[in-house]
C-alpha cells in the first residue's frame, strides 16, 4: 500500500472520530509541519512551535470539511501555511519589562558577527519569498520548505502540475530579480 492509499484510510478513520488515527496523523507529520514553521518564522522555534499546535487544532475543527481532494498531510500543510500567514498579520502587543528584570537580563541571542553571513543571506530569502504574490508564494513554501511533490501542490491549489512548474518558474525569476537587488 503506498503513502496515498496509507492517508485515504487515515482520513477515513479520523473522520470516524478515531483517537489513534489522530496521534499516527500527528506522528507522521508533525516534523514537516513544524520545520516548515520554522523556516516561515525566520528560525523562531517557539513561534514554530505555537503555530504548530494551532495548525493542529485548527484542522481538529475542519475535520469535517476535508473532502478529500489532496492528501491528509497536504490539506495540513495549507492549514499550517495559512496560520502562518494569519499570525504575521495580527499585531503584536509588546510588554515592557519591568526595571528589576531589566538588570538581570541577559542576552541569549549570538553576536552579530556570529549571525552575519548565511542567517543574513536566509533572511533575504525569507523576505523575497514573504513578498512574492499568494499562489506563488504557496508554490515556493510548498515545494521548497514543505518538499511536498508537483502533483500534490496541483491538488491543493486545484490546478495542473504543469501549472504549478510554471508558477515556480516564474517565482524563481522574480526571485532572481528581488535577490539581485540586495
Amino acid at each position: 500500500m503506498d503513502r496515498g492509499d496509507d492517508e485515504v484510510l487515515l482520513a477515513r478513520r479520523l473522520a470516524r472520530g478515531e483517537r489513534e488515527a489522530a496521534a499516527e496523523l500527528v506522528d507522521s507529520t508533525y516534523r514537516r509541519i513544524h520545520g516548515l514553521l520554522v523556516r516561515l518564522c525566520d528560525g523562531d522555534v517557539e513561534l514554530a512551535a505555537d503555530l504548530t499546535q494551532e495548525t493542529y487544532r485548527k484542522a481538529w475543527g475542519a475535520l469535517a470539511a476535508f473532502d478529500g481532494r489532496a492528501r491528509v498531510s497536504t490539506w495540513l500543510y495549507r492549514i499550517a501555511y495559512n496560520t502562518f500567514l494569519n499570525a504575521t498579520r495580527r499585531p503584536h502587543v509588546l510588554v515592557p519589562l519591568e526595571d528589576e528584570h531589566v538588570a538581570t537580563a541577559t542576552n541569549a541571542d549570538p553576536s552579530p558577527e556570529q549571525v552575519a553571513g548565511t542567517k543574513q543571506q536566509a533572511s533575504h530569502v525569507r523576505r523575497a519569498v514573504l513578498g512574492l504574490p499568494d499562489e506563488l508564494r504557496f508554490a515556493v513554501a510548498a515545494r521548497y520548505w514543505g518538499e511536498l511533490p508537483l502533483a500534490e501542490i496541483a491538488l491543493a491549489e486545484g490546478v495542473s502540475a504543469p501549472a504549478i512548474g510554471k508558477r515556480l518558474k516564474r517565482a524563481l525569476s522574480m526571485l532572481a530579480d528581488a535577490l539581485a537587488e540586495v
